[in-house]
């Protein structure tokens, strides 16, 4: 082998690698249709498609957690079939997961130990690995300690982590799913730079997100996904956010939604010193005070793990209040449980939309009245009224475009989109006061989101006091009219979204500015 087919590493370089005619079939789903697919090394490719576009199962198959019914994979020419992931590794295949892969009780040189072979067995070498980590983050510019141990750690930096425990296995292709999901803008730019500069030692990268701003930033080509099949792949400077939109969706889509001047009328929802503390003792939230007013939408940014989850679940009754008051339309509410908050006119829409939001077993139409099941007109006594409720989903189907079978499809068969429309078609069919909406579009497609963004905004102009809570700023910044930063369960402050900077964002969130 030549030194140009190797990476400076001195690892086994992947100069092409192909899926042909990759198809993959599920019962009444044909998740992939003879998806052709390719990457050469130093290149950033990008995977683009709406849920369920067939992003993820394609992936899955590259990585060998799941098996194609027809095509192959080649790589350098050489057909191949990858059996596992362990069988990917070997073949110098990697992948970034969204959700990091990470003991968090251990150094990172344990965290990139774990697994492999030792010359010291039953001993880690544990000096060989962090050797070997401090060469990789030199070359690449990672900066990881190797004895740092993960839960000391900055998200941005576990995020680095990872990275170098796929160049220790030996990753010459990396595959990277939503990488930046949870990061600060500071820290997404570091990750594109270090992304960079694998590109440029002779790695191959595919890049899965749903931010154009990322893909045009990053990315060489993109691959567009819809239905299971290829609908094209352009040069990333050839095309432009509209033509992908339309090549995703295939219709148009509106990227920059006209947020109206409305005149914003009395405290709806007003927090005053809230501190939460969580099974532990340590705090959760710590002195947060804030207000939002009918027709205003007040967005809380943040790093992942910095307090929006306690915040939402303090408000709505899940999550006990240590001290502070929660007052709503006047009245001190602190400590009313989650059914007598819903009748005084708070609606939520939780983050884990499978875990809190929907029982993914029960029916579309079940769902559809999930608090208000013993409620007329859907119950009549101890009975339920069927045909209200079918009624009830109807419209809610017919209103929010909720793509499904039927009414009695489990919900678990829906899309992440369409399920997310059911959460807020329910919620807001309620005509509520005030809406608690926590990452109302967390890994959803452009289309959804464009459409739960429309609704939103809709809803801001009919009175509707919004507490929206979203790791994206772009999301925050478009629909916000105010936003607090939230930092450790610390507010940072509160800021204007149309004077604001992502970069004065970026750094509240960090806790490295504090607004007054």
């Amino acid at each position: 082998m030549t030194d140009s087919n190797l990476l400076p590493s001195g690892l086994p370089r992947i100069e092409h690698l192909e899926m042909r005619n990759i198809t993959k079939r599920f019962p009444g789903v044909l998740a992939n249709d003879h998806i052709h697919f390719d990457v050469r090394a130093g290149e950033i490719h990008a995977l683009l498609g709406e849920n369920g576009a067939g992003k993820s199962t394609l992936m899955k198959i590259l990585y060998g957690l799941y098996q194609p019914d027809e095509g192959e994979i080649v790589i350098n020419g050489e057909s191949v079939r990858i059996h596992s992931p362990t069988d990917a590794i070997r073949r110098g295949i990697g992948m970034i997961h969204q959700h990091f892969m990470l003991v968090e009780t251990v150094t990172v040189a344990e965290n990139v130990a774990l697994g492999l072979k030792s010359p010291h067995e039953p001993l880690l070498d544990l000096g060989a690995v962090s050797e070997r980590i401090l060469a990789l983050s030199e070359k690449y510019g990672l900066q990881v300690d190797p004895q740092a141990v993960i839960n000391d750690l900055a998200v941005g930096e576990r995020q680095r982590v990872e990275i170098i425990k796929a160049l220790h296995r030996g990753a010459a292709l990396l595959i990277l799913d939503e990488p930046t999901a949870v990061l600060t803008p500071q820290e997404v730019e570091d990750l594109f730079h270090i992304f960079r500069n694998m590109a440029k030692e002779g790695h191959a990268l595919i890049f899965i997100s749903h931010k154009m701003d990322e893909i045009f930033a990053l990315t060489d080509r993109v691959t567009v996904l819809r239905d299971g099949r290829v609908i094209g792949t352009v040069m990333t400077e050839e095309t432009n956010k509209r033509e992908l939109a339309r090549m995703m969706v295939g219709r148009e889509v509106l990227f920059e939604r006209e947020k109206r001047p409305v005149e914003q009328g009395e405290s709806r929802l007003r927090l005053e010193h809230v501190h939460v503390v969580g099974r532990d003792g340590l705090p959760l939230l710590k002195d947060v005070t804030f207000e939002v007013r009918s027709g205003e939408i007040l967005g809380v940014a943040g790093v992942s793990g910095n307090g929006q989850r306690p915040l939402a679940e303090a408000i709505v009754g899940l999550q006990p209040v240590a001290s502070g008051k929660i007052i709503m339309e006047g009245k001190d509410v602190t400590h009313l449980p989650p059914v007598e908050m819903y009748e005084i006119g708070i609606s939520y829409i939780p983050e884990e939309r499978m875990h809190d939001g929907v029982i993914k077993d029960f029916s579309v139409a079940d769902n559809a009245i999930l608090q208000d099941h013993d409620r007329q007109p859907f119950s009549r006594g101890i009975f339920l009224n069927f045909k209200a409720i079918e009624a009830h989903a109807r419209h809610l189907v017919r209103s929010y475009r909720i793509k499904t079978p039927d009414l009695k499809t489990p919900v678990k068969n829906l899309s992440g989109g369409n399920i997310q429309k059911l959460i807020l078609a329910r919620e807001l069919s309620r005509h509520p006061r005030v809406l608690i909406a926590a990452q109302p579009t967390r890994g959803v497609d452009i289309g959804a989101t464009e459409y739960i963004h429309a609704r939103l905004l809709e809803q801001r102009e009919h009175g509707l006091a919004t507490l929206l809570i979203s790791e994206d700023l772009d999301e925050v910044k478009a629909l916000s009219d105010r936003i607090l930063v939230l930092y450790r369960g610390e507010s940072m402050g509160i800021v204007d979204a149309e004077r604001v900077s992502i970069e004065e964002l970026g750094l509240m969130m960090a806790g490295e500015k504090r607004m007054t």
